[in-house]
């Protein structure tokens, strides 16, 4: 297991995931602390790998891929790239285990707006959610 890396933001700083929390009491208590790793439904694992990305936290993102379809490595955001926030759609559970979200993530990337519509699927193993895959809407 990779070593959680220190709180990249202030605790008190609102969510990188917009669910107008505080980060330390939404996705911060997933990257780092006593709860690592231990995100509570696949919802919450998108969230925190959204604000992963956000965070240029690439240990958790892989961390948290499943191993069948983990990438080896990944590379770091583009230079000047920035996420502008997250909407989720739609959660729906597949039984105890299984699950996906939709959700649309925007960025902006040398002055151009980026649209990232995906619907991800999730696992449940051994208690802990994994990001399995995810089909891009067209």
């Amino acid at each position: 297991m990779t070593k959680p890396s220190p709180d990249p933001i202030s605790p008190g700083a609102a969510c990188p995931c917009g669910s107008g929390r505080r980060y330390a009491e939404c996705c911060g208590r997933w990257h780092a602390g006593p709860q690592h790793l231990a995100a509570s439904t696949a919802e919450a694992l998108m969230r925190s790998r959204y604000s992963a990305f956000v965070l240029g936290l690439s240990d958790y993102l892989l961390a948290t891929w499943h191993p069948d379809t983990r990438p080896s490595g990944l590379e770091p955001n583009e230079p000047g790239l920035r996420w502008l926030g997250l909407e989720v759609r739609k959660c729906a559970t597949q039984g105890a285990d299984r699950a996906t979200v939709e959700f649309v993530a925007r960025s902006k990337l040398a002055g151009r707006a980026q649209r990232l519509h995906e619907t991800s699927r999730f696992v449940r193993e051994d208690g802990r959610w994994y990001y399995l895959d995810g089909e891009i809407a067209r």
